[in-house]
C-alpha cells in the first residue's frame, strides 16, 4: 500500500466500490429475468454475479495495479492466499447467489483487503435491506455508521447458531454429525444462505454462533468485521502451518466469546477430532 494511502482510504473505497456494485445487482434483479448458469455443475452463477465481479475487479486495478485479487467468479484462484508479498482483495460480487436467484433479500457484497495473510479492512453491504457492515482493523465495527458488538450469548443452550452446507453432497456426515450435536445443545439454528451476512450477523448480536467450511471470499471480510466487533474467530480444526488463519476456511467457528470453547469442544467431538 502506498504512503499516501491510509487504511481508512481502502475501506472507504471499499464501501463506494460494494455500494455500486450492490445498486448493480439489485437493478439487475429488479428489471432483468435472472440468466443463470452452473459452475462445476452443482453451483448456481448469475449473470449477475459475473457483471459486478468484473465491476469490482476493474476498478481495484484501475486504482491498484499492483495489487493482487481473488475473487470467487473471475480468478479463484487458492494460491493467491498464500502468497503473502503483496496486498491481497478478497472479492465475493454476490455472496448468497441461492438466495438472489430465488428473490432472498439475505444477499451480500464482500470485499476484503489483506496485507501479509492479515486482513485489514471488510466491508459486507446487503443491498435489499440495505445494511453495510464495515471494519478497519483496530477502529471497531460498524453497521450504517453505527457500532455493533457481538451478543454477549454465556450458555450454549440459550445461543442460536447458523452454519450452511455445501453444494456437492458427497460427503455430508460429518456435518450432519455436527448439525445433530449443535441443535440438541443449542437454542436453535438459522440457515440464512450467505456467510458473510452470518458472521456479520454475529457481530451485531443477532446470532451467538457461526461455524461452516467456507471459502476466503465468503468470510474475509465479515471475520474482520466480527473480531472488530469482539467476538472471537477461530477454528474448531486444525489450521496447516504456514497458511494464514485470516484465510483458512475450513473448520471456521465465530462467536460471542465467552460461548467459543464450549461450542469448539462440542464441535471436534462431533466430528471425530481427538
Amino acid at each position: 500500500m502506498s504512503d499516501s494511502v491510509s487504511l481508512a482510504d481502502i475501506t472507504d473505497f471499499a464501501e463506494s466500490l460494494a455500494h455500486e456494485a450492490g445498486e448493480l445487482i439489485r437493478l439487475e434483479r429488479e428489471q432483468n429475468t435472472l440468466r443463470t448458469d452452473y459452475k462445476k455443475q452443482t453451483e448456481l452463477v448469475t449473470h449477475a454475479d459475473v457483471m459486478a465481479d468484473e465491476f469490482i475487479t476493474g476498478a481495484i486495478r484501475q486504482r491498484f495495479p499492483g495489487h493482487r485479487i481473488l475473487s470467487e467468479e473471475t480468478m479463484p484462484d487458492l494460491s493467491q492466499a498464500e502468497n503473502l508479498d503483496t496486498p491481497l482483495w478478497i472479492v465475493d460480487p454476490i455472496d448468497g447467489t441461492v438466495n438472489y436467484a430465488y428473490g432472498h433479500p439475505a444477499v451480500a457484497v464482500s470485499i476484503a483487503y489483506a496485507e501479509k495473510g492479515r486482513v485489514q479492512a471488510g466491508v459486507v453491504h446487503a443491498p435489499f435491506p440495505g445494511e453495510t457492515f464495515r471494519a478497519t482493523r483496530g477502529e471497531g465495527a460498524t453497521l450504517n455508521g453505527e457500532v455493533i458488538k457481538h451478543s454477549g450469548a454465556t450458555v450454549p443452550r440459550e445461543s442460536l447458531f447458523a452454519t450452511g452446507f455445501p453444494y456437492t453432497k458427497d460427503n455430508l456426515e460429518p456435518l450432519v454429525s455436527r448439525l445433530d450435536a449443535m441443535i440438541h445443545q443449542c437454542r436453535d439454528l438459522r440457515r440464512i444462505g450467505s456467510a458473510a451476512l452470518d458472521i456479520c450477523w454475529v457481530a451485531c448480536g443477532r446470532l451467538d454462533i457461526y461455524y461452516e467450511n467456507v471459502s476466503p471470499w465468503d468470510f474475509a471480510a465479515a471475520r474482520l468485521i466480527a473480531l472488530e466487533a469482539g467476538a472471537t474467530a477461530g477454528h474448531f480444526g486444525e489450521v496447516p502451518e504456514g497458511y494464514p488463519a485470516d484465510l483458512w476456511g475450513r473448520d471456521i467457528l465465530i462467536s460471542a466469546p465467552a460461548i467459543w470453547e464450549p461450542i469448539r469442544s462440542i464441535l471436534r467431538s462431533a466430528s471425530g477430532y481427538k
